[in-house]
């Protein structure tokens, strides 16, 4: 895609978290890499569902503005600082799925593997220790986590996924959400069959035949 195409095409990923309930009002931003120094933002203090085109927002690597009459995403420290760590990663979507963001609240993580799809999409889920939203600390908090996974937990905030691409990166998040939904209602029935640990082996060695460049931590437990 060019980059008008990205810009409309992140209003597209814009709709669909809004839609689906994964944000609130203004909540939740996407970017977007374009090269090693510039990057493009959603705005701060719009609505997902709402974004046009002429919204979003190029900054450089240091989170300057240089196209756009928008103000970028406060969260935008936090994705460059992903881009810094994970050369690999095309685009970054933070959100608040209702279900993974219980997980998140309760401060646990999501390493049950009872899913075909979770085990092959994602793997286990890591809880990021709490810092304050739109900090240089929350971005800090990340970087333990960022050579292992794909898919996190803010505590007592929300998830971030990341991908090779903005498709990848967003169907991280309605994997990530699916599977926490499937997790929590387990929990209300009073069972959870796990997959067997030679069926999980088999899924990652799959996945990891399919996706060579991909991260992905196989079996965890936290």
């Amino acid at each position: 895609m060019n980059e008008q195409e990205l810009k409309a095409f992140m209003c597209d990923i814009g709709k669909r978290i809004y839609t689906n309930g994964f944000v609130a009002a203004n909540d939740g931003n996407i970017t977007v890499k374009l090269n090693e120094t510039e990057y493009l933002t959603t705005p701060t203090g719009v609505s997902k569902g709402y974004l046009t085109p002429d919204m979003i927002v190029k900054v450089n690597e240091k989170g300057e503005v240089l196209e756009g009459t928008w103000k970028p995403s406060s969260e935008v420290k936090v994705h460059l600082r992903v881009y810094k760590e994970r050369p690999d990663v095309g685009a970054v979507v933070h959100a608040h799925p209702p279900y993974a963001t219980t997980f998140a609240v309760a401060h646990i993580p999501l390493d049950k593997y009872i899913l075909p799809e979770a085990v092959c999409a994602l793997g286990a889920v890591p809880i990021v220790p709490y810092a304050k939203p739109s900090t240089q600390e929350l971005a800090d908090a990340m970087i333990p986590f960022l050579q292992t996974y794909d898919a996190f937990l803010l505590e007592n905030h929300g998830t971030v996924t990341v991908g090779k691409d903005l498709t990848t990166a967003y169907f991280k998040t309605e994997t990530l959400e699916y599977n926490a939904k499937i997790i929590y209602l387990g929990m209300m029935l009073g069972k959870q069959n796990e997959l067997p640990r030679k069926e999980i082996d088999k899924l990652v060695e799959m996945y990891r035949g399919n996706n060579p460049e991909a991260k992905h931590p196989g079996y965890v437990k936290f």
